[in-house]
């Protein structure tokens, strides 16, 4: 008997939650954005919802580097939900700006994802910033 548990839509397409964490520059971006597509691609999502995954992750990971500290990193979470996948990224930084401060970016963003919420906290000695994303599978197709 195991003790660990896997969720229907892990079983079913041997994907599993993934955390990494890359050096907040924009040269780890495309890194990133293909491990999100990979994972996408794995969950069965159709071609039209992998490229919006790809972007979305691209854009919030964009986002995220340019207000980053120097020298920090970039954390990047994947969990698989039963129909969708959630993204949550997060860097440090000194200003307490939102994303969502950069109007066109957002704008693509939330154009992308079925869900993007943003937060803002205070820490030691600067602000952790993320943006959290969840897209579910086909919804390309039906917009």
């Amino acid at each position: 008997m195991s003790e660990v548990e896997t969720n229907a839509a892990a079983h079913a397409s041997g994907v599993r939650g993934a955390d990494v964490r890359v050096s907040a520059d924009a040269e780890q971006v495309p890194l990133i954005r293909s491990f999100a597509a990979d994972i996408a691609m794995r969950l069965d999502f159709d071609l039209d919802a992998i490229e919006d995954v790809r972007m979305a992750v691209d854009e919030a990971c964009s986002l995220l580097v340019r207000a980053a500290v120097p020298d920090s990193s970039l954390f990047c979470s994947f969990d698989l939900l039963d129909d969708s996948l959630r993204v949550r990224v997060h860097v440090d930084a000194k200003s307490p700006m939102p994303p969502s401060a950069d109007r066109m970016s957002w704008q693509i963003l939330t154009a992308l994802a079925s869900s993007v919420t943003e937060n803002v906290e205070a820490t030691g000695d600067g602000h952790r910033v993320s943006i959290e994303l969840v897209t579910r599978t086909g919804e390309a197709a039906a917009r």
